[in-house]
């Protein structure tokens, strides 16, 4: 955390509500204009993740550029939500669990909290083993495979993956270590030149292949007689809500960054720069670049790791170390951030930013992220997705509460006292938690089906489903709002 020192003490407050971390910054902390902010976004959009996007469009039936414009269309939309909830951050310098006090009570904002950086764990801790296998692959290219060994015993994974998984891992440390503004360093550098490798590796495919190939040119299989003729809405719709889902839950804890804007204008103008068009972008590349490897390659190589494996020479090496560099900027910002302060949320007077980031660290190497891929394969990601598109109650009671309900204005001193106005029932807000289960339960039957948890449920819960933020974003929104108002 920054300037640790400059942050803002109530007159009053309770020991475990507030440490300097959770404080609200003051005007010499709010050093982030609209370029850092677009170049944040850029260094976390920038991800494997990303490249294969589109892939799972396309596989579904949509030509290149329906994918693309869904792709864009999705990240326009949980545009609206980043920089609403972002407004209240920048306004009164206050990060994500602390803002959660308002709707949900001193004490109950530890749930939702809680909720979010949980997912963000288990997301590092998969991130953090790619990053590590491109450093594994990288030497073994160097070294003729000399590094490649047997399985260890329990771990499952050789000495040099172990090795390689453990210092991408310590990597992380150093920037938890010196805070948030490292961070913005970390991604204001590596945008640039993210982009410009995303750039030469489009020219790279088109230049080998003598163009983009067969992919670009094919036509939607929704179309008159095609296969899937008259089901584009519905593959749309279930399409368009999993590109929300991407990114919902940075659209909940995203105060964690505005809280250090300068302006609301550097936020909004840098948010919108830097979210929507680059998503888009490197989505193209990755379906223009994939589509050329079927010239190239004989086959269609959606996987950026094995396809930087399969370059062979300098290229493997560059293409890598950027793909390791791009898993650590995204890595830093939508992992490790929101989970530390959620972490320094459940005891601020013993667990800092600091401490709620080691601690995170230690949760992504405890889940064994390895064989948590191994095992459950694509489960895991659906089950991840799934979670943050469950997490869109969340985001509308915030809307509601911050926006319609107290018309933006907040009782800062109230935010870190359990007897202030935010204390509601013993410091439970009834209208926050209620609203938060009863906007999960529509989602619930679907999300367990599709994370293979039950084998079938009735066709309208996967209907309901393939609208999950949107469903739960509205209904808990409204609820709360209903609740709210009958409780004043």
């Amino acid at each position: 955390m920054e300037n640790n020192n400059n942050s803002v003490k109530p007159t009053h407050f309770d020991a475990d509500l507030w440490n300097p971390d959770l404080a609200p910054t003051t005007e010499a902390t709010r050093t982030w204009n609209w370029i850092h902010f677009a170049s944040l976004w850029v260094a976390m959009v920038v991800c494997v993740p990303t490249y294969m996007l589109a892939a799972g469009l396309v596989s579904e039936g949509m030509t290149w550029y329906q994918a693309i414009i869904t792709v864009l269309l999705g990240n326009a939309i949980v545009l609206v939500p980043m920089l609403l909830i972002g407004h209240a951050g920048a306004k009164y310098g206050v990060p994500f669990p602390v803002l959660l006090r308002s709707a949900f009570g001193t004490k109950g904002a530890k749930i939702p909290a809680l909720a979010r950086g949980l997912v963000a764990c288990g997301w590092f801790g998969i991130q953090t083993w790619v990053g590590g296998s491109a450093i594994y692959v990288i030497l073994n290219s160097l070294t003729n495979n000399s590094f490649q060994g047997s399985p260890l015993p329990f771990l499952g994974i050789d000495i040099s993956q172990t090795l390689c998984f453990f210092a991408f891992w310590a990597l992380h440390l150093v920037f938890i270590h010196f805070g948030t503004g490292s961070i913005r360093w970390l991604e204001s550098y590596a945008a640039p030149f993210l982009i410009a490798m995303g750039l030469a590796l489009l020219y790279w495919a088109y230049d080998t292949a003598g163009g983009f190939g067969e992919m670009l040119s094919a036509p939607s299989q929704f179309g008159p007689g095609a296969a899937k003729e008259g089901l584009f809405l519905p593959t749309f719709i279930a399409g368009l809500t999993a590109m929300v889902g991407f990114w919902a839950t940075m659209a909940l804890n995203i105060p964690d960054f505005t809280r250090f804007a300068k302006s609301q204008k550097d936020q909004m103008l840098g948010q919108a720069i830097g979210l929507p068009i680059p998503m888009a972008l490197f989505a193209f590349i990755g379906v223009a670049v994939t589509s050329a490897t079927v010239t190239i390659y004989g086959e269609a190589i959606w996987d950026p790791v094995k396809l930087a494996g399969k370059m062979g020479g300098m290229g493997i090496i560059v293409a890598l170390g950027t793909l390791a560099l791009a898993t650590l900027t995204t890595n830093l910002a939508a992992n490790v951030v929101a989970p530390a302060y959620g972490f320094s949320n459940l005891n601020p007077s013993k667990i800092n930013f600091k401490m709620g980031g080691y601690i995170t660290a230690g949760i992504g190497v405890a889940i064994f992220p390895w064989k948590l891929l191994e095992s459950a394969g694509g489960y895991i990601f659906t089950w991840l997705i799934g979670y943050s598109a469950l997490l869109g109650p969340i985001a509308g009671i915030l809307i509601a509460d911050y926006f319609i309900l107290r018309k933006c204005k907040l009782n800062i001193d109230a935010l870190f006292q359990h007897n202030g106005e935010y204390g509601a029932t013993n410091g439970w807000n009834v209208a926050g938690m209620v609203s938060l289960v009863v906007g999960i339960l529509p989602n619930l039957p679907g999300f367990l089906h599709a994370a293979g948890i039950v084998e079938s449920v009735p066709e309208i819960f996967d209907t309901v489903y393939n609208y999950a933020w949107f469903v739960g974003c509205f209904v808990a929104g409204i609820l709360y709002l209903l609740m709210a108002k009958r409780g004043n």
